[in-house]
């Protein structure tokens, strides 16, 4: 299947008419410039009232994500790309992946995060990294596609991971991924689904490993992707002709008449 078509060529198709689940990045993807609008609460709330499950796989701290999966109309979300999971309204989140001495960690990321100030001296510490668990971020923000490249190869030969989004960039542990995360969650919270009923959108390099189609057959990027379409090994099924948070109250108008047009009942959300 070629990447990268049209949202509106999904018409013809009618592959969304079997999604019971959305996975979906936030900044960039849900908000419009920075912010939730009027219209993408009401489209969350849609999904849920038709029994869509919805999911937010960010990488924003756990400190952020535990207040949003309590307030929104979610089942749940994944921060720190797939560190830790919030499921419900539970305020106690779950290791994705396994941290025996968190104290020990932090301390080692932070001399991580020093080593890239030394050949890196404007790089900064994000505002919301004192709220982080598995990770450290600092802003990506007047660095160029040189500099992060080279950031990404010196956090390689320190033995972390590296991604970025259009907000932060991530010193991680190895093989913390959102597609990674996401397959756990889904394996253990909602086995119910099969991966073809599963829709992942996102809009950044750090949501490439969700639009791999070896993992998600069915992806959808918002129209602000393609400022990263040529950086990025993997690219989505489908894109909006909106941007950010438009762009995903479009896939869910898509979605609505998908399965409308299909005359699937979705069951109702438990209580």
């Amino acid at each position: 299947m070629h990447r990268l078509l049209p949202l509106s060529e999904v018409s013809s198709t009618n592959r969304f008419s079997n999604v019971r689940l959305v996975a979906t990045d936030m900044d960039g993807t849900l908000t419009k410039k920075g912010k939730f609008t009027s219209e993408l609460l009401q489209s969350l709330q849609d999904l849920a009232t038709a029994g869509i499950e919805v999911v937010i796989v960010t990488g924003r701290s756990a400190g952020w994500v535990s207040g949003l999966a309590y307030y929104l109309p979610i089942v749940g979300a994944i921060a720190e790309n797939g560190g830790l999971f919030f499921f419900g309204e539970s305020e106690k989140p779950v290791a994705l992946t396994p941290i025996p001495d968190l104290v020990a960690h932090r301390q080692q990321l932070a001399s991580a995060f020093q080593q890239l100030q030394t050949q890196f001296p404007h790089i900064q510490e994000s505002a919301d990294n004192r709220f982080r668990v598995t990770d450290w971020t600092f802003d990506v923000k007047g660095l160029t596609t040189d500099e992060i490249k080279t950031l990404s190869h010196l956090c390689e030969q320190m033995g972390w991971g590296f991604t970025y989004s259009n907000v932060q960039c991530h010193i991680k542990p190895l093989g913390q991924d959102k597609a990674i995360g996401l397959l756990q969650v889904l394996r253990e919270y909602f086995p119910q689904y099969t991966p073809e009923q599963v829709v992942t959108v996102g809009d950044s390099p750090n949501d490439e490993s969700l639009f791999d189609e070896r993992y998600f057959s069915l992806s959808v990027g918002v129209a602000n992707v393609l400022e990263y379409a040529n950086k990025l090994q993997h690219q989505p099924a489908y894109v909006t002709s909106a941007a950010e948070g438009e762009g995903f109250c479009q896939l869910v108008q898509v979605i609505r008449e998908a399965i409308a047009a299909g005359g699937h009942s979705v069951p109702s959300r438990k209580a």
